[in-house]
């Protein structure tokens, strides 16, 4: 989709992408190559080929900085296959609903990193591990998990592309927390974990502390895990759906 998209270009709404999209204009090179454009003045043709050249070397550079920049926020989507083999899955876990950061689970696609507080959780760690990925992949993290990240660990989080699930699934008519939609979409998880929920993994990590039993944060890292690697097929769900949605105005 990333070479189809022309909704980063000042003042392209969605209405206007679809209208060129059945003016069989479905590449950026197609856009460049036309002459004229209906609707669509010389003067910001013009602009707008420059802007596109200028997106075309992003991607020679695998810039995701650029695509960061100036796709909004709603269509970061668009960039996950571009991008899928660059991304990290990432979730929190916290000894309140804005209290301290006890576990930060990442995952890349094929393996598994924890940091727990009291163990490995490291701000430089943290942030150097962040860097090497073009795309930050939550559930709800643009209201939770990042700034949370961010008002306890400042710098840590790079300036890269930003894909928060729950609101493409909303525009797909799925509601509610992440657990729920899981079932929805017959997504399973561990039965050790199966119905372990979010007060409960503040209830896990406050009986660690208390007890140092290792039990309870092996159960509650477990739970962490099972929430970033049940992302990827979340995500995998949402760029075809949302992309086969898009599909009608290419036909």
């Amino acid at each position: 989709m990333i070479k189809n998209s022309f909704i980063f270009l000042d003042k392209i709404s969605h209405r206007t992408e679809q209208s060129l999209w059945q003016q069989n204009i479905h590449t950026w090179d197609n856009f460049i190559e036309k002459k004229q454009i209906k609707g669509i003045s010389n003067t910001r043709k013009i602009f707008y080929d420059q802007k596109i050249n200028h997106a075309k070397q992003a991607v020679i550079e695998d810039n995701a900085e650029f695509f960061a920049k100036h796709f909004p926020n709603s269509e970061h989507w668009r960039l996950y296959n571009y991008f899928k083999d660059q991304v990290c899955f990432l979730d929190i876990e916290t000894s309140g609903y804005y209290g301290d950061i006890t576990v930060i689970g990442i995952y890349d696609g094929k393996d598994t990193k924890t940091m727990v507080k009291g163990k490995n959780l490291d701000p430089c760690l943290l942030k150097n591990l962040l860097s090497q990925y073009k795309m930050i992949i939550t559930f709800n993290g643009s209201s939770f998990d990042l700034p949370v990240i961010k008002r306890y660990y400042p710098n840590s989080v790079p300036n890269v592309l930003h894909l928060d699930l729950r609101h493409p699934l909303a525009k797909l008519g799925f509601s509610g927390g992440l657990k729920r939609i899981e079932k929805q979409l017959g997504i399973k998880r561990a039965e050790e974990v199966s119905n372990v929920n979010g007060a409960d993994a503040v209830y896990l990590w406050q009986q660690y502390r208390a007890t140092g039993n290792e039990k309870y944060i092996n159960l509650l890292v477990q739970y962490n895990e099972e929430d970033i690697i049940n992302l990827k097929p979340l995500a995998d769900f949402v760029y075809a759906k949302m992309k086969k949605n898009l599909n009608q105005f290419f036909e």
